[in-house]
C-alpha cells in the first residue's frame, strides 16, 4: 500500500508539472528555441520524481507515513508501563529512582502493600531516604486494621522528622501516632511544628488548628468523646448513609470469616479513609451510616471533605485493602453535604 501510494505520488507530480511546461515550451518554440529543450523539459518532469520516489522507497523510511498512528498504537497503559518498569527493576534492582516511582505509583493506585515493599527496596538504597522513610510508615499504616502508627514505622517516622524537620506528611503522621497513643500533649507539640508550614486560612491550616485543639482538650482533661472532636472541625459533624447490597449472582461466594467494610475517602487523596464501618456480610443487604467518629485519624474525616470516594468490599481475608477475590462495589464520587441514601451494589470480584 506504501509503494503503490508513493508512485502514485511521483505519477501526479509529474503529471503536474508536464501540464505546466507544455506551453511553456511551446510558447518557446516560437522564438527560435530547439526542440530538444522541449525533450529535456519533459524528461526531467517525468524522470525526476519518479527517481526520487524510487530513491526513497530504497534509502528512505516510508514507515514515516504512519508515524502518528504508530506512536499512538505503541503507548502503553498504565498496567503495561508498570509491568516494563517491574522488569527493569528486575535487571536493576538498584535503581533508586525507579523503586522510588513505583511506590509512588502504587500508593496512587491504592496498592499499600506494593508500595511499601517498593519503598523497602529504597531503604535498602539509601537508609537515610526521609521521602522512603514517610511512604512506608504512611503504607503500612493502611495495612492495619485499626491503621495504628506503631513499631517500626513510628521509628521511621521519628528518624525522617529529624532528618527533615520541615516535612509536613512526616509531621503530621509522627502527631497521628502520638494522638492514637494517647500522648496528646505530644501530638499537639508535633503538629505546631508544621503549622508554621501552612498557608494561613487555608483549609488545612483550619483543620490542623482544629486538631491541636482536640488535643490540647484532651491533654488538660476534657471529655474526649467523638462527638467533642467532630464539632472541633464542623459545628455538627458531617454523615453520610450507605445502603450496601450484593448481586445475587456473588451470593454463593460469601465465606465464614469474611468482613464487610464500608468506606469513604478523599477522590485525590491519600488512601486512609475519612470514615470506615465494619459490618457481617451476613447482614447484607445493610444501611450504614458513616460519621466523623469513623475517621481513621484526628483531622481526616468525613467533615475535612466537600467529595469523597465511596466504595464497600467483602474482605476474604479480613483485611480493608483490597485482595484477589475480595467483593467489591462502588458509588464513585459522591458530595459530602448529599442527603440521599448512597447506593452500592457489590458486583464484582476483585
Amino acid at each position: 500500500m506504501k509503494i503503490v501510494f508513493i508512485v502514485l505520488a511521483a505519477l501526479m507530480v509529474a503529471l503536474a508539472l508536464a501540464v505546466l511546461l507544455v506551453p511553456l515550451v511551446r510558447q518557446g518554440r516560437r522564438f527560435g528555441r530547439s526542440r530538444g529543450v522541449f525533450v529535456l523539459s519533459l524528461t526531467i518532469a517525468l524522470v525526476l520524481p519518479l527517481s526520487a520516489g524510487m530513491l526513497y522507497l530504497q534509502v528512505g523510511t516510508p514507515a514515516a507515513i504512519n508515524e502518528v498512528s504508530a506512536q499512538a498504537e505503541n503507548q502503553l497503559s498504565l498496567p503495561q508501563a508498570i509491568a516494563e518498569l517491574r522488569d527493569h527493576l528486575a535487571q536493576q534492582p538498584d535503581d533508586e529512582q525507579g523503586w522510588l516511582l513505583l511506590a509512588q505509583t502504587s500508593t496512587m493506585r491504592h496498592q499499600p502493600g506494593d508500595a511499601r515493599d517498593a519503598y523497602e527496596h529504597v531503604l535498602k538504597l539509601d537508609v537515610n531516604n526521609a521521602e522512603a522513610m514517610v511512604g512506608w510508615a504512611e503504607n503500612d499504616s493502611v495495612l492495619h486494621p485499626d491503621h495504628r502508627i506503631e513499631g517500626r514505622a513510628r521509628e521511621l517516622l521519628q528518624r525522617a522528622v529529624q532528618l527533615h524537620p520541615d516535612s509536613q506528611r512526616g509531621l503530621w503522621l509522627l502527631g497521628t501516632s502520638d494522638f492514637q497513643r494517647g500522648d496528646y500533649r505530644t501530638a499537639a507539640a508535633t503538629w505546631r511544628l508544621l503549622q508554621p508550614q501552612l498557608e494561613p486560612g487555608s483549609s488545612v491550616a483550619k483543620s490542623v488548628a482544629a486538631q491541636i485543639a482536640v488535643a490540647d482538650a484532651r491533654a488538660g482533661g476534657a471529655p474526649a468523646s467523638a462527638s467533642s472532636t467532630a464539632s472541633a472541625v464542623a459545628p455538627q459533624g458531617a454523615s453520610m448513609q450507605v445502603e450496601v447490597t450484593l448481586a445475587p449472582a456473588l451470593k454463593d461466594k460469601l465465606a465464614k470469616g469474611d468482613v464487610l467494610y464500608v468506606y469513604a475517602r478523599a477522590p485525590d487523596g491519600p488512601p486512609l479513609p475519612l470514615a470506615v464501618a465494619k459490618v457481617d456480610p451476613v447482614k447484607l443487604p445493610a444501611t450504614v451510616t458513616l460519621t466523623d467518629a469513623m475517621a481513621m485519624t484526628p483531622a481526616l474525616k468525613l467533615s475535612s471533605a466537600t467529595q469523597v470516594f465511596v466504595g464497600a468490599r467483602v474482605s476474604r481475608s479480613g483485611q480493608p485493602t483490597a485482595q484477589p477475590g475480595d467483593l467489591e462495589g462502588t458509588a464513585g464520587v459522591v458530595a459530602v453535604e448529599n442527603k440521599a441514601p448512597v447506593k452500592i451494589t457489590i458486583d464484582k470480584v476483585h
